[in-house]
C-alpha cells in the first residue's frame, strides 16, 4: 500500500495547530488549497465517527469519516465513498510540540492508499504518489500559513505568532 508523508513545523503550540487544522468554512478556505468545498454531515463538530463531504480544487467528490479524534495530539479519517479509482484511501495528522520549545509544532501529514481496478493498480499507484505527494506539500504548506494568519488564528482564539 503506497504512503505519502509531508511534515512542517508550526510557531504555534499544538492545541493552536490541531484548531487551525480543523476548522471549516470559509476560514479553512484560507489555508486549505485541496479543498473547494468542505463540510460535515450531520454534526456541527469533528468527532469519531463524523464524516465529512469534500470536494477537492479539481472537482473530485470524497466522503470520509473520522477514525480518530484525540485533540490535540492526531486526528486519522478513512474514506467512505470516492472516486472510482481509489479502492481504499485513509489518512492521518500527528501533531506533536517540538522538543525544548512547547511553542512549536511539528505536523506530520501520512495518507496511505489503494487503486483499482487491481490490473491497473501498479502503474495508477505510482503516479498517485506522485500526484497525492505534491498536494499533501501544497496542502502542509498552506496550513503553515494558516498557523501565522491573523484571521484564521483569531477563529481558533488564539494571537498570531510574536
Amino acid at each position: 500500500m503506497p504512503v505519502v508523508e509531508s511534515r512542517c513545523v508550526v510557531p504555534v503550540p499544538v492545541e493552536v495547530a490541531f484548531a487551525v487544522s480543523q476548522v471549516q468554512g470559509p476560514v479553512r478556505k484560507r489555508w486549505d488549497p485541496f479543498i473547494r468545498r468542505q463540510h460535515l454531515i450531520g454534526a456541527d463538530a469533528p468527532a469519531k465517527g463524523v464524516r465529512t463531504f469534500t470536494v477537492q480544487r479539481t472537482g473530485l467528490r470524497m466522503e470520509s469519516e473520522y477514525v480518530s479524534y484525540n485533540p490535540p495530539s492526531n486526528v486519522g479519517m478513512k474514506m467512505t465513498k470516492g472516486s472510482w479509482f481509489f479502492e481504499k484511501m485513509g489518512g492521518g495528522w500527528r501533531f506533536t510540540p517540538v522538543e525544548g520549545d512547547a511553542g512549536r509544532t511539528l505536523a506530520v501529514w501520512r495518507y496511505n492508499f489503494t487503486c483499482r481496478p487491481a490490473w491497473l493498480a501498479p502503474l495508477a499507484e505510482r503516479i498517485g504518489v506522485l500526484v497525492l505527494q505534491r498536494d499533501i506539500d501544497r496542502r502542509i504548506a498552506g496550513f503553515a500559513r494558516g498557523c501565522t494568519d491573523p484571521v484564521v488564528l483569531a477563529h481558533v482564539g488564539a494571537a498570531p505568532p510574536a
